[in-house]
């Protein structure tokens, strides 16, 4: 019997303000334990929560971004529970008049886009972070009150892949419109997973499991995969899911069983009562709306059109807002966008994933790289010497001329010293000149790395072949 797999996303993002969403407690992150929080933030009787408007202004942009309708009226309730980490017993979240519902997200899938459509996107506050050693647990309560946007899906995703793209391009859509850092190791962006099996082509969805404790997209993913074939095997052997809450062990890859699975009802729900309900501003969405810029997929569709890039190029300039920026800098200064394209996918995210960098984080300045790639134009250095030449200018922060005549990098094109060096190298190697005049053509190509070997690469390639296919012909 085959299954299909059903998977819904909660995305608890941390939203950029600079005090919490209730009091005025600043919300930085690395600072000493308990030594931001406040009366309010800590639940003190008496203490009465108030609104924070920035938090609500980039929470209807989110809302606004993913396509969502937003509620005409919102109000907040207490979502009542009991954990050392809330030191109130109750969290102040939003559930019968959430701040926005019914939005979607164009995903790629099976080379096809389709929509997966969110549920909700409602604003609450976070809790505090609990700290586990050998013997005792210790308790920071400086991410109370943080505002914490829940974004949460509906169970329309197909498998595990498609949930990863669907977090990335949600990652991706939350840094163009600038409303958090999405940092995951800080815990600014958090990920559960809610996942079932139900008989192919069945309506009826079957027992689901809760996945926590993920802290990355691809441990999303392997965590999913994971709890998916756990599932399968025991369905296949007769046995029962069990509705619960599992956290997964990326060290060992898989999920273990943490708690029973709460429901809606075991919160206790009921309006929030130091707070009224709200509703927006005239002109304040209108006004939101004005500040989103372009997002990543009509970003795409334009770098297709304007600058003929492949859809899997251009892809993957817009899945980073910096990049996607760097990349149109540096086309307005090179006639070529193509190949500022394959050396921003190429060399330069190779550096940049080997120091664990991103493109907004080193010196490298557009006009420095299409310098260097006009340079590689005209002849002034080779493709290999670039690559070194690339390094520099992220390290030195220098401009590609004067490294290459710092480094002694210029490439040679003097046709009496790029002959001096064919001769040694045919003189040196008579076999392989032999097997050319013997009719084997490719071996015209070891000879011209050789003759690169003797230059240290500084010979112009496309001359040295010429020149060389030339020599040889006439010493028949």
């Amino acid at each position: 019997m085959t299954y299909e797999t059903v998977i819904g996303l909660e995305v608890h993002l941390q939203l950029k303000t600079r005090s919490k969403v209730f009091c005025g407690c600043s919300t930085n992150f690395g600072a000493a334990p308990n030594t931001q929080t406040c009366p309010v933030c800590l639940g003190f009787p008496g203490s009465l929560p108030v609104l924070n408007r920035e938090a609500l202004k980039l929470a209807a942009k989110v809302a606004i971004a993913l396509n969502c309708q937003i509620a005409k009226k919102i109000r907040f309730d207490r979502k009542n529970y009991f954990y050392p980490d809330l030191p109130k017993a109750y969290q102040i979240s939003q559930f019968g008049h959430p701040l926005s519902q019914h939005g979607h997200l164009p995903v790629l899938s099976n080379g096809k886009e389709r929509h997966i459509k969110i549920r909700r996107v409602h604003l609450e506050e976070d809790t505090g972070k609990l700290f586990h050693e050998k013997d005792h647990s210790l308790v920071d309560f400086n991410r109370c009150g943080t505002p914490l946007l829940e974004i949460v899906s509906e169970p329309d995703i197909g498998s595990p892949e498609e949930a990863y793209a669907y977090l990335t391009l949600l990652k991706s859509i939350l840094e163009y419109i600038d409303v958090s850092d999405c940092n995951m190791e800080e815990g600014s962006l958090r990920c559960d997973a809610n996942i079932s099996l139900k008989k192919q082509g069945a309506k009826e969805l079957g027992v689901k499991t809760e996945i926590k404790n993920m802290n990355s997209f691809k441990g999303v993913k392997a965590a999913l995969e994971y709890e998916r074939d756990r599932q399968v095997e025991l369905l296949e052997s007769g046995q029962r899911i069990v509705q619960e809450t599992r956290l997964y062990d990326a060290e060992r890859d898989v999920t273990e069983s943490m708690r029973s699975k709460e429901e809606a009802h075991d919160y206790r729900y009921f309006p929030e009562p130091d707070l009224v309900p709200f509703d927006f501003e005239k002109g304040l969405l209108t006004e939101i709306e004005k500040e989103i810029p372009e997002l990543p997929e009509p970003r795409k569709k334009r770098f297709v059109s304007e600058y003929r890039l492949s859809e899997y190029d251009a892809a993957v300039m817009v899945s980073d807002k910096a990049m996607a920026d760097y990349f149109e800098d540096c086309a307005r200064l090179y006639k070529n966008p193509k190949i500022i394209a394959n050396w921003l996918m190429g060399d330069v995210s190779a550096y940049l994933s080997e120091k664990n960098l991103t493109i907004a984080g080193v010196n490298l300045k557009a006009r420095h790289l299409t310098g260097m790639l006009e340079m590689i134009d005209r002849g002034a250095i080779s493709g290999k010497i670039a690559k070194t030449l690339l390094k520099e200018m992220i390290e030195t922060g220098k401009e590609p001329g004067a490294l290459v005549k710092e480094k002694g990098l210029e490439q040679i094109s003097d046709e009496g010293e790029i002959e001096k060096a064919i001769d040694q190298v045919i003189s040196e190697n008579e076999k392989i000149v032999g097997d050319f005049k013997d009719g084997k053509k490719n071996a015209i190509m070891a000879l011209v790395g050789k003759v690169m070997a003797k230059t240290k690469g500084k010979a112009n390639p496309g001359k040295v072949n010429q020149m060389l296919s030339k020599m040889l012909r006439e010493d028949k």
